[in-house]
């Protein structure tokens, strides 16, 4: 857990190897471009980049565009492993983990992962616990330096927080996410002193930044102009220059995240991102009054997963 600096900036990569998030307009940068973005984030700072085996193109763009570079790490997660079927024996679910970390390596062009998780948080006690158990062999061997867990909810990560070999959490949190603190999940995360938590969908898919009711999913008890307008005027109580300042800011100034995942597919964004992430985030004070104001939305949607089609 980090000390009293600001949760840092991440980079997020599944856009540059697909087209995803529910606002995005110009679908999956090219080559060129990709490569040419991981290349500004570095050189203005950025440290961490944040990608997986089932993101496309993205594990290979890093992996060119960083191989030269001192000083970064990349987090990236184990295949859905959706090729196994759920009675697999322990030598296919063995191979299946091997042929994930092989493929990653490959991609990413080094001799080791800095930090691989499970991209499926359910994988830690599904097959017989074996997918769990290779990752353990691989950790002792040096294969990768962390390991840990991309989760969904609340009761998935109280489960995986029990484990003491999960170093790391990647989780979704955002200033309208109230289920984490009433699970009791952040009071756990805070007695791991030693765990490194990031968190992504701090806007969303995009759609708590965009300002436009039309991205938005159509989830019963959701009315997104209402939302809109309260993020928009809690914005400008506390003196920020836009609704993604006001959400980046909350999500850094909360004392138990070290990093803030977000994905970007312009150099635009890229640059919004960083100039935004140097400015101060919000106080204790300041997150404890927006938690107490903040309407409560449906659950369904605070997990995209669960987005109407």
């Amino acid at each position: 857990m980090r000390d009293a600096r600001p949760a840092e900036l991440v980079l997020g990569s599944v856009q540059l190897g697909l087209a995803y998030g529910a606002a995005n307009r110009t679908g999956m940068p090219s080559h060129g471009a990709a490569l040419k973005l991981v290349h500004r984030a570095a050189d203005a700072g950025i440290t961490k980049f944040d990608t997986a085996r089932a993101y496309g193109e993205s594990e290979s763009r890093l992996g060119e565009a960083l191989e030269a570079r001192k000083g970064v790490r990349t987090v990236t997660k184990l295949s859905p492993l959706s090729e196994l079927a759920p009675d697999a024996p322990r030598e296919d679910v063995r191979e299946a983990v091997d042929r994930s970390i092989w493929a990653s390596l490959l991609a990413l062009r080094c001799a080791k992962l800095d930090c691989l998780l499970l991209h499926r948080a359910a994988h830690m006690f599904t097959f017989h616990g074996w997918v769990w158990e290779r990752l353990i062999e691989h950790l002792e061997q040096g294969t990768m330096l962390a390991l840990g867990v991309s989760v969904q909810t609340p009761d998935e990560t109280l489960s995986v927080l029990d484990c003491p070999d999960v170093s790391h959490i990647q989780m979704p949190f955002n200033l309208l996410d109230w289920r984490w603190r009433e699970s009791g999940v952040i009071a756990r995360i805070r007695e791991r002193a030693h765990l490194t938590v990031h968190a992504r969908s701090v806007f969303l898919q995009g759609i708590l930044a965009a300002g436009d009711a039309k991205v938005w999913p159509r989830v019963e008890g959701v009315n997104a102009p209402d939302l809109i307008d309260f993020l928009s005027e809690l914005a400008r109580r506390f003196d920020r220059i836009s609704t993604a300042d006001f959400c980046l800011a909350y999500v850094r100034g909360q004392d138990w995240i070290d990093g803030v995942v977000v994905g970007m597919e312009t150099e635009e964004q890229l640059e919004t991102n960083l100039r935004l992430s140097t400015r101060r985030p919000l106080s204790p004070a300041d997150c404890a009054e927006i938690e107490g104001c903040a309407p409560r939305v449906p659950a369904q949607l605070l997990n995209p997963a669960e987005w109407p089609k």
